[in-house]
Formats: C-alpha cells, structure tokens, sequence
C-alpha cells in the first residue's frame, strides 16, 4: 500500500516536470499565471483547403465508406443537430441537412460559438448536410453525414475567408473555401476515428530479443530483453532494454493501423497515435518524434538492417497505408523505445513529445526496476498512463495531445 501511494506521489511530481519544459518550449501554457495570449487567425484565400492535402486521403477526413440512405442499417450512425445557434436552410423540407455523424454534430456546434464570437449578432448556416437526393459527386462525405456546406446567416461573403479559418480552429478534418458562396468542411468517419486514438502495436509485429532471435508482441513478456535506442531522441546505439510491463494490451481487438514502409524493405505497423522517431532524411536538427498518422513518404526513420544491431540507420519512407490487424500491444521498456519489424519506434504515445512522455513515465520504469517487471498484468490500458491522461487532459495545452484525441 505504501508503495502504491508513493508511485502516486511520483506520478504527480512527473506530471510538474513535464509542465515545465511543455511551457517552456511550446509557448505560454496553462499553468504558472501566464496567459495564454490570443492567437492570430490567418483567413484561408480563395480555393484554400486545409490541411494541404485531398478530402478523402489519411491526412484530411479519409476515404469514404458508402452512401447512407433512411433504410439502411448504418441510418442510426447519423444525429440529428437541432442548436438554436445554427440556421439551417433544409429547402429539401425534410430535415435531411440537420443529419450527420456525432463528430460533424460536434465540430459544428463548436464553430457556432466562434462565428457568434467573431460576429456579435451572427450565426452560422447550414446550406448543405446530409444528402439523400444525390445532389453531389458519387463518392462525396456529404453521403455520409459527413461533410457540411456553411455560410454565416448575414451571406455576407466577405466574411466566407475567416469563417474557412474559423471552422479550421473548430477541428473539422478538412476545410475547404470551396466557392465565392459557401465553405465546405468534412470530418473523419466515427469508425476511423475510434480506431485510431491511443498507441498501440499489432499482435503480428516482431520484436528482436537478446541472442538474435525473433518474437511476435502478442507473445511477449515483461523480463524479455528486446532491441532498442540507448538514448532518449534515437540517436544513440541500439542496445537491449528490459520490457518492464505493457502500458495497454488487449490481445483480441482488432483496429485500424498505419502501416510505414521503408526503402530498406521493412515495414513498421503501429496506431496513429503512437510515436516514432522521423527526420528529414539529414539526421540534423530535423530529428523528432511525430505522431505516426503525421509520418509522410519521403521523410526517414530509422532501422536495424543486417549484423551487428549496434547501430540505427536512417531509410526512407516509402507508402504510408491503412490495415485492420487484430492486437493491441504497447511494451515499456527500461529505455522507452523499442525496435519493432526492423524499425525504432517510440514506447510511447498520445503526447507529442518522448522526451516528456519519458519523463512522466520514470516514476513507473524506477517502480519496476525494484519491484521486477510485472509478471501478472491485466488487459487493458495500465492505471498509471490513465492517470497521467486525466492530470495531461487537465493541465496540459490540448495542443501537446493527437488530434484524434486520446
């Protein structure tokens, strides 16, 4: 029990050290009576989309999933948005444009409070919603409750370029100042999005232990020694690290994975939440850690290819992909990495920084290396990275958190 309350203690001391260097190094934050000064918002122009990449590709609101009519099963997914601070024109007369997924729901009603912020008197207006009248091309996200035409309830155009930025803020996936009379803004799929969220390993994946041997991650244990970095940003040489415990481990899930490929031939499956070590191909100042939905071909990673496994080499990414695998792992590690089908990746994920998660972390990684790994672990997300969610959620800048949420 005491133990227990002292690993507590150390957690909460982890979350103030990880405070600090957040403030530090990412601008005014919450927390030591700074306040947060107001952002500057940059109007998008004229045929602008963001981000700057198509709809329907990893990076924006994804691939569509099929048309929704009234008869068909997935109908339930859809919500009706019945906010008084959003005009709808419905000229359809069926409430059809009040239609959509809980997220779209959500990240409209979040710019309706901007628009009567930025526009004392003003609300915003739905043009287009769901469509069951295939009034747009055959793949569009407006099939699927997932897209929206927005003007402001004045129609005044001048305003179309900052309600783009506006919508941006909010969180739709993609924005899109798509005509000189409306924005279009769409959304992730609820599926896509609940796949997504957390760090996470397949139950396929192969680790290398100590001795040169391979190991699927749905057959490891807490005490094997597996190849990973000697150092906090990658850099240093590959070594062999005690897995301590596993931070989640749900071996019958099955989710949606990026999947990385390299030039070396070694391909790196992990959620888009997970951290791993990229660059820009130089190995300068360009090494960091980066969500693995933020990863693109062209950038490097780093690898272990051929003997000895001493060193990390950078290769090149090559595809960046979807797969549904089934697993749900993430290892600790005493060192906080571990190399995974031949690449390093991070242990950690959710925040955008290593280095803090490592820090946070330290009071569970000094617990197990007096206590010994966890022999008997339970599935599921481990209590201690729960915790250190809830204090980041309450104390931490949204900003540090996947975009997908945790």
């Amino acid at each position: 029990m005491r133990i227990s309350f002292l690993l507590l203690t150390a957690s909460l001391c982890a979350l103030v050290l990880l405070l600090a260097p957040a403030s530090e190094g990412c601008g005014p934050g919450r927390g030591y009576g700074k306040r947060r000064l107001p952002k500057k918002l940059i109007p998008l122009a004229y045929k602008q989309f963001s981000p700057n990449v198509a709809e329907k590709t990893l990076g924006a609101s994804g691939r569509p999933e099929g048309k929704i009519t009234r008869n068909s099963e997935r109908f339930k997914e859809l919500t009706p948005n019945y906010n008084t601070d959003i005009i709808f024109k419905d000229e359809e007369d069926t409430g059809a444009d009040r239609l959509m997924t809980q997220r779209c729901k959500d990240k409209l009603n979040s710019l309706a409070i901007s628009v009567m912020n930025m526009w004392p008197g003003v609300k915003l207006r739905v043009t287009e919603g769901w469509d069951e009248d295939g009034h747009h091309s055959e793949d569009s996200l407006h099939y699927e409750g997932r897209a929206v035409d927005i003007t402001t309830s004045d129609r005044d155009r001048n305003k179309y370029a900052m309600l783009a930025r506006l919508a941006v803020e909010a969180g739709f996936d993609w924005v899109y100042y798509e005509s000189k009379a409306h924005i279009h803004c769409s959304v992730k799929s609820e599926h896509s999005v609940a796949a997504k969220t957390g760090g996470c390993f397949p139950g396929d994946a192969q680790v290398i232990l100590e001795g040169g041997a391979t190991r699927q991650m749905c057959d490891l244990l807490p005490g094997d020694r597996v190849l990973a970095s000697s150092s906090t940003d990658g850099r240093g040489p590959l070594l062999y690290s005690p897995v301590l415990s596993f931070l989640d481990r749900q071996p019958n899930v099955t989710k949606t994975f990026y999947v990385i490929g390299t030039d070396a031939g070694l391909n790196i499956t992990l959620t888009a939440a997970h951290l791993i070590f990229a660059t820009d191909c130089t190995g300068g100042a360009g090494l960091r850690t980066v969500f693995a939905s933020e990863v693109r071909p062209g950038q490097c990673v780093f690898t272990s290819v051929g003997e000895p496994r001493s060193q990390a080499r950078l290769s090149v990414v090559t595809f960046v992909e979807e797969q549904r695998s089934t697993g749900l792992f993430a290892p600790l590690t005493q060192h906080g990495s571990i190399v995974v089908n031949g690449v390093l990746a991070s242990c950690y994920a959710a925040v955008d920084s290593h280095r803090l998660s490592h820090w946070a972390l330290a009071p569970l990684r000094f617990f197990y290396s007096l206590m010994g790994p966890s022999e008997a672990q339970s599935d599921g997300l481990h209590w201690y990275p729960r915790l250190l969610q809830r204090l980041g959620k309450m104390l931490l800048d949204a900003g540090h958190f996947h975009p997908w949420g945790i």
